[in-house]
């Protein structure tokens, strides 16, 4: 074998390891506990009665107090403020309490109601739960209130920025309006007397991003499956028909789930949905090509997958006007999300690597192994350490 050769050779092994590396690397970040840290929307609902406009906030106050940026944040962890996070987590109510008060003083001045800006709110009640699982995010109460001038036809409310995501549903009034605000954004006029829900076009474009930030950057659970998918065959056909079998399966179940026809207890979901993940990655170390029956389990794990989408949504609520809009929405987002993952592993991997004799020793059987051993960690944790 002459020199040349040899150096081709050998770049070729060095390429493949870089491009296993950086897999892993891109997958061991999941390895933390998902629920921990996960960030999850603020649920506003208004309401106004006769002169007084009231805004309820269901929040995660702890990051709102570190001063936490969550927009665009999928997990604390990432941020400078984590271990303050975590420390303010720990605290009771008469603890936290005014230190929420302190940080609300100043947040208000960005949180606006206006016509013309006109309505200052003041925070009239907190409510913090008592310390809990400390894996999962402690859902607490804020109560605003203001004034509104003598007159006032409708109003909108800006949300401030680094506030992440926003759920704001109008109460007690016909036709309600409910969107979905990012940080500095303001919400369009409603109408106090009611009449101004979203038409279903206007509903079906507000609930397609909620659909992707839950695969993309959300969805650890389900980047690891759909990577998982990737890893058995590189082509593109064979991955598109897995992805929409998974796709049409989980939105069976999530419509079901959001009509109430079917209930499962999250406790149990969650760690059948790690399972599911290790079984996909374990099938692609033992069997060496794309077999009849993937889409069949594909799909039946989708199924499941979609049970664990319908907790998402519950944090939202579905508009009961729009429902079937809000619903093929947000799956348009999951679809949209699972292709970028693919198509992302497809561009950095597969379309270079994909057909070489040693990928599959070298690069899909040590990425599905780590996924494999990921998605163990995640089962055992989710049933005897929660």
């Amino acid at each position: 074998m002459s020199r040349g050769t040899r150096v081709a050779k050998s770049l070729e092994v060095w390429t493949l390891k870089l491009a296993f590396v950086w897999l892993v690397s891109s997958v061991l970040q999941f390895v933390s506990p998902v629920q921990a840290h996960e960030v999850t929307p603020t649920i506003g609902d208004l309401t106004v009665s006769e002169s007084t406009v009231r805004l309820e906030l269901r929040l995660n106050v702890e990051a709102f107090v570190a001063g936490i940026d969550l927009d665009d944040l999928a997990d604390t962890n990432e941020t400078p403020q984590a271990a303050d996070y975590d420390l303010l987590r720990s605290l009771e109510q008469d603890e936290l309490a005014p230190m929420v008060r302190a940080f609300a003083e100043e947040w208000l001045e960005d949180l606006t109601v206006v016509p013309d800006g006109s309505v200052p709110l003041v925070l009239s009640d907190i409510r913090i739960p008592a310390v809990g699982d400390a894996d999962l995010p402690r859902a607490s109460y804020l109560v605003l209130s203001g004034l509104l001038p003598q007159g006032v036809a409708w109003l909108n409310v800006h949300w401030p920025d680094g506030s992440g995501g926003l759920v704001l549903r109008q109460q007690g009034v016909e036709e309600p309006y409910t969107g979905y605000l990012q940080g500095g954004e303001t919400s369009p006029s409603i109408t106090l007397a009611g009449g101004a829900a979203l038409s279903p076009w206007e509903v079906f474009i507000d609930y397609i991003p909620v659909g992707f930030e839950h695969i993309l950057p959300k969805g650890t659970d389900h980047i690891l499956f759909v990577l998982g998918l990737f890893f058995l065959s590189a082509r593109l056909g064979p991955l598109l028909w897995q992805i929409s079998a998974f796709t049409v399966a989980h939105t069976i179940t999530l419509a079901l789930a959001a009509n109430g026809v079917v209930q499962v207890n999250p406790g149990i979901v969650e760690p059948l949905i790690a399972a599911s993940i290790v079984y996909v990655a374990v099938e692609n170390i033992i069997v060496r090509r794309l077999h009849g029956w993937r889409p069949v389990m594909v799909f039946g794990f989708g199924l499941l997958h979609g049970l664990g989408f319908a907790s998402v949504l519950g944090e939202f609520g579905l508009p009961p006007h729009q429902f079937v809009a809000a619903l093929l929405g947000f799956n348009i987002g999951v679809e949209l999300g699972q292709l970028a993952v693919i198509a992302a592993a497809f561009l950095t991997v597969g379309l270079w690597f994909g057909r070489h004799p040693k990928y599959r020793g070298r690069v899909a059987m040590p990425a599905s192994l780590t996924i494999a051993l990921i998605g163990a960690y995640w089962f055992v944790e989710r049933v005897f350490l929660t």
